[in-house]
């Protein structure tokens, strides 16, 4: 399948078209108005290193290459991509590329129409790792040889300095990563830019929207400082507006290229969005995270008065705003010698060192301050070393915040002049909260390099009730233990599991049982040493189907009409016991390495009976539940809470309430359809009255009880938990400081007013 439009793909399809591509068929399924377009599949890539014997030279060069050599990176990624640039694409390939870009000028009635020419990588957009802007993207593109050439370009981005070097630092195979190609009809913008649906430094529900002049590439390269709107999600109402100076836009010219060109001088700090444009903007964003079921980072651009989205993809940078992470108030008082935009939470200090040209990377040291117009990015291996970032241009959501956050590096952007204000080599000092610049040095080296994932505060918060942290990959977990929470309450399975690319099944198939149980021990063990020796609940396998069916073996998947409805959690696990089966082995492997932290729980069990089975499969291997390790279960169904007191006569160590699935489920409501998700609410009385059950019957039995939906991380609904009697709340990791906040208020109210009862 060498081509697929973008109305037959879904957000599932990242195998096929990457996470941009899988998202913008998602889009298009869901009725937001998405530019048409097709996706050159991954596997057309893949086949085409193969075939033209490609792939062997490119690993070749990589093993010899030392990526901390700047220049010998370069000179690496420029042989790679002369290599795939200058080898033809075979003729099947490129005839069926050249028939679905003449179907889309048919479509649109225009001949040889402009297209966008965009990279997604099949390991992009995963929930915490961010490849923006590390590929390359390839605007109007007109014409079906130019097309052929520049989806060339965009499969031999794959290998841009940049690129190689975030793959090594993250653990990304690169045999393992193919690259699909997004061919979509260009939007010719008035004006464009970017939404994230909350605030992506905070969490906090509101939609923050960045607009300017022209094509979008302005905003997001960082090109001009755009204005920012917030707008509050509850009531669309508009909370702020900051107009910005916006000297430069990107425009179509005459040639049918993009080009740079001055901003008319009375539009450079006119209002970019009325107050009715906000609105449907906001409105749009809340239908998208309601879609998805979480927050969204999207590309808007209004063209000739019409809102066009452009791309969304899961917000990858959510920050922790606890008022910590190098947080000095005894720099406060301190000079201020550049303002700016607080991008990424922190303070920083260090030597000044202006770069106004790539090749000036190298005077980077470990602990110096990046200051430059914006960084791109190439400059994300120098980002690595410097202990923040200060830049001229940009917005909350340009390049240069976007990887500050992810890489926990405090940033102020937008000053407008830190590369003529600063001077090289002179001691500052950041605030990336505040986006404020100090005079001097004012933290002692051990401050200095802390960063938005050092998130334990000052004067810890204690609770009985625990407060611990959902975990969904290994390279969050250090991350989420930062915050100072009491344990991991959900470890999912999934990523763990299938981020090989291959079907579990087949592993066991091919003879390869041993390796599918050291991918699963290998990756529990990161976690679990990050956290020990606090607890850690792993639960077993709940993929539904359609999460199977793109990977390599998966293609005997049954096609089920609702996935989430069918054969997945406890009950396809109990079909498939050999898979199982290795999931104990594998905790069982770490046991006798001597992980006694780990904990093992069901998911998505509607009978007792399911339980007794697991449990007497765990024994089988030679790990005993409630003797070697801790055994639970999920509680998602209402049969469940409804007969919990059997679970509990069988016996079990634990309960966790998975309240995404319990309130779907109570309700009919499928949480990732967006025509009903105004129907979605875990507040529904039914199913508190499902989650209060379980928990007291929990209580009388002496078992520990908690809850891991995103339930846990709502204020008010901790608040009704904890006076329930709930033992442990596990929430997303950015909101642990919040919801251990809300358990000690709610503790506090409970002591008080049974004081003030036994006064009465």
């Amino acid at each position: 399948m060498y081509v697929v439009k973008f109305e037959d793909l879904g957000k599932s399809d990242i195998g096929i078209a990457g996470g941009k591509g899988a998202n913008l068929g998602e889009l298009t399924q869901a009725g937001i108005p998405v530019p048409p377009g097709f996706v050159v599949t991954a596997e057309t890539y893949g086949k085409f290193m193969e075939d033209a014997g490609i792939n062997g030279k490119v690993l070749d060069i990589l093993a010899k290459t030392d990526i901390n050599n700047t220049k010998e990176l370069q000179a690496a990624a420029e042989e790679i991509k002369s290599i795939i640039i200058g080898t033809p694409v075979p003729e099947d390939m490129s005839t069926l590329i050249i028939e679905a870009y003449n179907q889309l000028c048919q479509r649109v009635d225009e001949d040889d129409t402009d297209v966008a020419i965009r990279s997604s990588a099949t390991a992009e957009d995963l929930p915490d790792a961010s490849f923006a802007g590390q590929q390359d993207t390839f605007l109007h593109v007109s014409g079906s040889e130019d097309v052929i050439d520049y989806i060339r370009k965009c499969w031999a981005s794959l290998f841009e300095a940049r690129a190689i070097f975030y793959r090594e630092e993250n653990g990304f195979d690169h045999s393992k990563v193919y690259i699909a190609v997004v061919v979509q009809k260009m939007a010719i913008a008035d004006k464009a830019g970017v939404m994230f649906t909350v605030n992506p430094s905070t969490g906090e529900e509101i939609a923050l929207i960045e607009g300017s002049w022209g094509l979008g590439e302005a905003v997001v390269s960082g090109d001009v400082t755009p204005d920012n709107y917030v707008v509050d999600k509850s009531n669309d109402e508009v909370v702020s507006v900051t107009i910005s100076d916006k000297k430069l836009m990107y425009v179509k010219d005459e040639d049918g290229t993009s080009v740079r060109v001055d901003v008319p001088e009375d539009k450079r700090n006119e209002r970019v969005l009325s107050d009715e444009e906000l609105v449907e903007l906001t409105e749009m964003g809340k239908r998208i995270q309601a879609h998805y079921g979480e927050p969204m980072d999207t590309e808007w651009a209004f063209e000739r008065g019409n809102l066009f989205l452009l791309q969304a993809r899961p917000i990858t940078t959510l920050g922790d705003d606890n008022g910590v992470a190098g947080e000095d108030s005894s720099i406060s008082d301190k000079n201020v010698i550049v303002k700016g935009l607080g991008a990424s939470p922190g303070t920083a200090s260090g030597k000044v060192k202006i770069i106004l040209d790539i090749d000036e990377l190298d005077k980077i040291k470990d602990g110096d301050i990046m200051v430059t117009t914006m960084t791109t990015p190439d400059m994300v291996p120098a980002m690595r070393r410097a202990s923040g970032i200060i830049t001229d241009e940009g917005g909350v959501t340009c390049h240069a915040s976007i990887i500050s956050r992810e890489l926990g590096i405090p940033c102020v952007v937008g000053t407008g002049s830190a590369t003529t204000t600063l001077k090289e080599n002179v001691g500052v000092t950041l605030d990336g909260k505040k986006g404020l610049v100090y005079e001097g040095i004012h933290e002692n080296k051990e401050e200095a390099v802390q960063t938005a994932t050092s998130n334990v505060e000052a004067a810890p918060i204690i609770t009985v009730t625990e407060v611990k942290a959902n975990v969904s990959m290994p390279e969050a977990a250090q991350r989420a233990a930062a915050t100072g929470a009491d344990g991991v309450g959900l470890l999912r399975t999934e990523h763990l599991m299938l981020t090989a690319g291959i079907h579990p099944g087949k592993f066991i198939a091919d003879g390869r049982e041993d390796e599918l149980i050291d991918t699963i021990a290998e990756n529990v063990m990161i976690v679990a040493d990050a956290f020990y020796p606090k607890p850690v609940w792993y639960r077993t396998l709940d993929a539904p189907t359609d999460e199977f069916i793109t990977l390599e073996g998966g293609e005997n998947e049954p096609e089920e009409h609702n996935p989430m409805l069918g054969w997945r959690g406890i009950r396809r696990e109990l079909d498939q016991p050999e898979i199982l089966k290795c999931e104990f082995k594998a905790i069982k492997k770490l046991y006798d390495k001597g992980y006694t932290n780990l904990g093992i729980m069901i998911p998505l069990s509607q009978s007792p009976a399911e339980l007794k089975q697991a449990k007497e499969l765990c024994a089988s291997v030679g790990l005993i539940p409630h003797k070697d390790i801790d055994f639970g279960m999920m509680v998602e169904i209402p049969a469940a809470a409804l007969t919990i007191e059997d679970y509990l006569e069988i016996g079990v160590d634990f309960v966790s309430l998975g309240t995404n699935d319990l309130t779907q489920y109570t309700l009919a409501v499928d949480r990732n359809n967006e025509f009903v998700a105004k129907h979605y609410t875990e507040e529904h009385p039914a199913v508190m009255k499902l989650i209060e059950r379980t928990i007291k019957k929990c209580v009388e039995a002496g078992v520990t009880c908690s809850i891991c939906g995103q339930a846990g991380s709502v204020p008010h609904i901790v608040e009704k938990l904890v006076g329930f009697g709930i033992t442990s709340v596990s929430s997303n990791a950015d909101a642990v400081a919040e919801v251990r906040k809300t358990v000690a208020r709610a503790e506090k109210k409970i002591i008080l007013d049974a004081a003030r009862k036994s006064q009465e």
